[in-house]
């Protein structure tokens, strides 16, 4: 039987010769071992006199029953991002001819951040169906996940410039200057900022989904920030605290004599925003009528004040925040569907503060530091506060539902209510909010403080009983079939429990 291609690509690393040696497994030997592989092509830059390649080659060709095909390319310098991509490039080009339909795996990570930038590049545009690994002592051999797309265009003979490269080298996707403003040592928050850098650069609608305090203006800013409107006007309405019979005028203007109290012509924000972002936040609080004339100018790009018939034309980029489920929305008719993927192109889902592992801490003393330079502080009992270790640990293992906001709010008034230069357990749980989950929601509970999960349940069951006994009036056996239990005894000793009668 003919046995299937799969192929492997990698450059060869000094950390997979130097381990050969040692008789250990570098990650191109650990990948041809736990994966398999027809053919496997190495490109290497090792000059003879640093590392025996030819030899490391031989012995990894006795370790598995892949071909290997090896290459030497002798690069100026191991960083040089345009000689790495012409052989990089020449390399796929040359098995996409000869292995036109097999799979190809590009290992990224033997070599150096060039080689890898280089790889990824073209594996993201012009090599699309090319897979990718990485290797770790800790995780083993896995799939690279690469959360973004690029898209370039390739001239015949000729590459990307040398400082386009380079840019890709130093980050996967370059975080823009303008989120530096949002403060995180969190993985997800990183990868969130580096796709809404990206979405900056184009002139698509974004949606920015998260809880209150999560940070969607600061994300909406950054955006606009960051992209080729930043030296033009950025609108910011609150959607939720329009009055419904302004909302059009709010939107799009109105003329002289429209209604009482239009003493004179008055531009909506799609004007006051043109050529730059206009920025909707709590977007889902919008109504439905409201909705349907919205979507008509960001289909025509056109709109008419109220009270006037013409027609005013407006380039506007629009990005839009709710703390709403606008899917659940629409599937109760609370929000038009067709506006909802309008809108939804460029997408951000915000996480809450306590799913970011790693923030709470960094988030809280650069709060601190806010603070002081908001308020002007300049008395010495004051400037300079710092966090007990207790009270650091209680905000870990508080689950702040407001957020960021509450966060703030709460290092505020702990700032201004202790005595000295620290901030102790007890001046902060002095200065937070107990909220009691509602008692009706059984798994609104987050367990950042002891529950009573019995008292709960006998609650629950209570509830219920007393439901039933009201809905039969009284009848023991309808209530016990109801509650799906097996007598009518059951209930009644549920009865007594409860002290029904």
């Amino acid at each position: 039987m003919k046995r299937t291609k799969n192929i492997l690509v990698a450059w060869v690393g000094g950390l997979d010769i130097d381990k050969s040696t040692q008789g250990l497994t570098g990650p191109i030997h650990n990948t041809l071992q736990t994966n398999e592989y027809s053919h496997t092509y190495l490109l290497y830059n090792y000059a003879h006199s640093d590392k025996n390649t030819p030899a490391y080659v031989e012995w990894l060709q006795q370790q598995t029953k892949a071909k290997i095909h090896s290459q030497y390319i002798p690069l100026a310098s191991p960083q040089d991002l345009g000689e790495i991509y012409l052989a990089a490039d020449q390399l796929l080009s040359t098995i996409s001819k000869e292995h036109p339909k097999a799979p190809v795996t590009l290992q990224i990570t033997p070599g150096t951040p060039a080689m890898q930038a280089v790889w990824i590049l073209l594996g993201k545009t012009k090599y699309p169906n090319v897979a990718f690994l990485q290797s770790s002592a800790e995780q083993g051999v896995h799939t690279a996940n690469i959360p973004f797309e690029i898209s370039a265009e390739y001239l015949q003979g000729e590459s990307l410039a040398t400082q386009q490269l380079k840019d890709l080298a130093q980050s996967s996707v370059p975080t823009h200057a303008a989120f530096d403003d949002i403060i995180t040592n969190n993985a997800h928050m990183n990868m969130l900022k580096q796709r809404a850098s990206v979405l900056a650069l184009h002139n698509i609608p974004v949606l920015i989904n998260g809880a209150s305090g999560t940070g969607k203006e600061l994300f909406a800013t950054a955006i606009h920030n960051a992209s080729p409107r930043k030296d033009k006007p950025l609108q910011v309405v609150n959607c939720g605290a329009i009055p419904k019979e302004l909302i059009d005028s709010t939107l799009f203007g109105h003329k002289k004599g429209a209604f009482t109290g239009a003493v004179s012509d008055q531009q909506g924000v799609f004007e006051a925003a043109n050529g730059g972002t206009l920025f909707l936040d709590e977007f889902g609080e919008l109504p439905l009528d409201a909705q349907v004339r919205l979507l008509r100018v960001l289909q025509e790009g056109s709109l008419n004040r109220v009270g006037d018939s013409k027609l005013i034309s407006v380039d506007v980029r629009i990005i839009c925040a709710t703390n709403k489920d606008l899917m659940k929305a629409i599937s109760e008719g609370h929000f038009r569907e067709d506006l909802f993927y309008r809108i939804a192109v460029g997408v951000i889902n915000l996480p809450p503060i306590k799913d970011r592992s790693g923030d709470l801490t960094l988030l809280a003393k650069a709060l601190l530091k806010q603070i002081e330079q908001q308020m002007g502080l300049t008395d010495s009992k004051l400037v300079g506060k710092k966090l007990s270790p207790k009270a650091n640990n209680l905000i870990l293992s508080h689950s702040w539902p407001g957020n960021v906001r509450e966060l703030h709010s709460t290092l505020l008034r702990a700032y201004l209510w202790s005595q000295g230069k620290c901030i102790s357990e007890q001046d902060l749980k002095e200065a937070m909010f107990s909220q009691q989950p509602n008692e009706a929601d059984v798994l609104s509970h987050d367990l950042s403080e002891a529950l009573d999960l019995q008292g709960m349940i006998d609650k629950v069951e209570e509830h219920y009983v007393r439901l039933a006994w009201d809905k039969t009036a009284g009848q023991k056996k309808k209530s016990a079939e109801l509650l799906g239990l097996s007598s009518y005894q059951n209930y009644s000793n549920r009865l007594e429990k409860y002290g029904i009668k």
